[in-house]
């Protein structure tokens, strides 16, 4: 049986993931996305999923920060549709509904339906949490705005469905694991992710892309952070489409390596269909 950590509570997004993937897994829910990285670390669970990126709200979870130093692997990604329900215990009404609880990044993608609901917002650390409280609560003036599984799961009824912003909401999420798992070199679509630090030096950065753009490498994504409160190099997050082994990604990272201090290989792993599918649409 496969442990898999996850921040959040059941009937999240996190937790509708973790079932998917690992449909007989036992499920370990933390507060904090730090604690569930830690506990693969440690031993205490065996992968970990974690919501990276969303489609209306952006980056969601710091991996950029807590991947490189974790210690572990990028082993498989997956794309989640995103629904959300405005929910409150049984017997409530719309019109009773004075403040809406849910996660910050939640309230921020259904921003329409609490401008025309006038109601007031409360942050709570999850969305199956704030079905949770709104639960425990038992005041029909408190709702929730969560996943659908989540009104069945805390036995409230959903006041309003489908509540999200976008239609075509999506959260990408990646599964960490202790041990790489770098599948071989078929010509299948595979993503890398990778860590780099560039030298402290003028036009490092442009220098050490370069080799994408020659060897027609397609960088999906590159985030830049700074460690520490001094004025060293940024580090960078960076994605790209293509395996290690295949021969124009090998000659892209051996320019990225000379005019980098560091480059860490932190997941080669298939691309999720998601991706086809959203350049065929």
């Amino acid at each position: 049986m496969t442990n898999v950590a996850y921040q959040g509570e059941p009937g999240s997004n996190s937790s509708t993931v973790a079932r998917t993937l690992y449909p007989t897994g036992s499920e370990l829910p933390f507060t904090a996305f730090d604690q569930a990285l830690d506990a693969v670390t440690l031993g205490a669970a065996d992968v970990a999923v974690i919501p990276v990126d969303n489609s209306a709200a952006g980056r969601v979870a710091d991996v950029h920060h807590l991947l490189p130093e974790s210690g572990l692997f990028i082993v498989a990604e997956h794309f989640l549709p995103i629904r959300f329900d405005l929910m409150a215990v049984p017997g409530a009404s719309l019109d009773q509904v004075e403040v809406v609880r849910s996660h910050v990044h939640a309230l921020g993608q259904c921003r329409k339906v609490l401008r025309e609901g006038g109601w007031r917002t409360l942050v709570s650390d999850d969305t199956a949490g704030a079905a949770r409280e709104v639960a425990e609560l038992g005041d029909p003036r408190h709702a929730a705005l969560a996943p659908p599984a989540a009104a069945g799961l805390f036995d409230l009824v959903t006041l309003r469905a489908g509540v999200e912003d976008d239609p075509d909401n999506t959260t990408r999420f990646v599964v960490l694991s202790r041990e790489s798992a770098t599948p071989p070199f078929t010509g299948e679509p595979t993503m890398t992710s990778l860590f780099f630090c560039v030298r402290n030096i003028p036009s490092a950065l442009y220098k050490a892309l370069g080799g994408f753009a020659s060897s027609a490498v397609n960088l999906t994504k590159i985030e830049s952070y700074q460690m520490g409160a001094g004025l060293n190099a940024s580090r960078f997050y960076a994605e790209i489409e293509g395996h290690p082994d295949e021969p124009r990604v090998e000659l892209a990272l051996q320019e990225l390596g000379f005019f980098s201090t560091e480059v860490r290989i932190l997941g080669v792993y298939p691309a999720h269909p998601h991706r086809l599918n959203g350049r065929s649409g």
